[in-house]
């Protein structure tokens, strides 16, 4: 039997340059925005784009390597997982989480308007 995965993938721009936080452990998180943008034209003939942001997270060695290599605005294509988180804030208001734990990723081009 097939085992399914969490997987998905994403191409598009990074709207922060990558917060990176280094712990006492020793161990680096590097955290940003990706924006996909989806162009369609609606009923009235009027085109629109769709952005939708993403928040990725990544550790260790893909953290060094998002430090080195990502900055605001590249265009990245990147795979990750899908995980959701939740917390309770000191005013006891629960907050949730979606992002992206990243695996892998490629700089590529900026994301062009008529893609």
């Amino acid at each position: 039997m097939t085992t399914l995965r969490n997987r998905v993938q994403l191409l598009g721009n990074l709207g922060i340059d990558p917060e990176i936080v280094k712990f006492e452990s020793g161990k680096k998180l590097a955290k940003f925005t990706v924006a996909t943008n989806e162009s369609y034209t609606d009923a009235k003939g009027n085109k629109t784009t769709d952005t939708q942001w993403h928040n990725v997270v990544a550790w260790g060695k893909q953290a060094d390597l998002v430090e080195q290599h990502l900055n605001k605005g590249n265009g990245v294509t990147l795979e990750g997982k899908l995980t959701y988180r939740q917390y309770e804030d000191k005013n006891k208001q629960k907050h949730y989480i979606t992002e992206i734990v990243l695996n892998s990723f490629i700089v590529s081009p900026a994301d062009r308007k008529n893609s």
